[in-house]
């Protein structure tokens, strides 16, 4: 039996302060489950409101990439660095030590490789699987345009359906075609079509022109692509144009791993999305790390 409450201490109800019931920080998140916004807010920082991403989930259609032949030496010393890790279910688990305290974002659809039609994919990873990773996000890749688009979409829905069951939001990751414009009346298209169907958070690639269009007409919030590896001053650049257009993060992998010095690479990216730093300050750092 527990003890009864004989305290002589007068209890204080604080009657003259109402409860806080603050509005959550991230774009288009408020109606969100605790579970879904906990998890969000494990990818996003709650103080700057904005993510730094490692993707290193390449394999799963084109194998060992330039820079991912060993997951474990390459990538593990730059995890602390960044605020998420999206990867693969079979790397996380024979790769990523279970102590690791950064958020994951798994991949969660694939099929085909390199050599045949990309769009054709499917799910390929069960919410329960997930929620027995304890991952923060699944992603998916959604083909707009594409020859398997609706089956794209389709998988886009049944995540979100299963994520809602469990708490954890989907990702919607656009794909553009070989024969797709990339422009930003694909990417507003593409982007928008992902948050109607129920993604919680967009990825998709950055364009010079009109870019804060596309921020604007997503409901959600939108990470940039890193793409191809490009000189690190033009990355940190395109990373800071992005930030200033509306994205509130950036998911790179080749960027950053195919860099002379990939840490330095990576610190030198989150001084631009959390820190709010020019590319040129960021560069300086990133030499100054790079040569020390």
């Amino acid at each position: 039996m527990p003890e009864a409450d004989f305290s002589s201490k007068q209890k204080e109800y604080f009657t003259d302060i109402p409860q806080k019931n603050e509005a959550f920080f991230l774009k288009g998140s408020n109606n969100l489950d605790w579970g879904m916004k906990n998890r969000l807010s494990r990818i996003f920082s709650p103080d700057s409101g904005k993510t730094v991403m490692l993707a290193f989930d390449h394999g799963y259609f084109q194998g060992p990439t330039t820079g991912l032949e060993r997951i474990d030496i390459s990538i593990l010393p730059l995890a602390l660095q960044a605020d998420a890790l999206m990867l693969t279910r079979g790397i996380l688990r024979s790769v990523i030590p279970p102590s690791t305290r950064k958020s994951i974002v798994m991949r969660a659809s694939g099929g085909p490789s390199i050599l045949k039609e990309l769009s054709n994919e499917n799910i390929a990873v069960a919410m329960e699987d997930a929620v027995r990773m304890n991952v923060s996000a699944v992603a998916v890749q959604v083909f707009i345009g594409g020859e398997f688009e609706t089956q794209s979409i389709h998988n886009l829905t049944r995540l979100v359906d299963a994520g809602m069951r469990h708490g954890i939001p989907v990702l919607g990751v656009t794909a553009v075609g070989k024969e797709m414009v990339r422009d930003a009346r694909y990417m507003r298209l593409a982007t928008r079509i992902c948050a109607e169907l129920g993604a919680s958070f967009v990825k998709t690639y950055f364009v010079e022109e009109d870019f804060e269009s596309v921020t604007a007409s997503c409901p959600v919030p939108i990470v940039i692509a890193g793409g191809k590896k490009l000189p690190e001053l033009d990355a940190l650049t395109m990373a800071r144009k992005a930030i200033d257009q509306g994205a509130l993060g950036v998911d790179m992998g080749r960027n950053i791993f195919q860099s002379d010095a990939p840490v330095a690479m990576l610190e030198a990216v989150r001084k631009v999305v959390h820190e709010g730093v020019s590319p040129k300050e960021a560069f300086e750092y990133y030499q100054t790390q790079k040569n020390g």
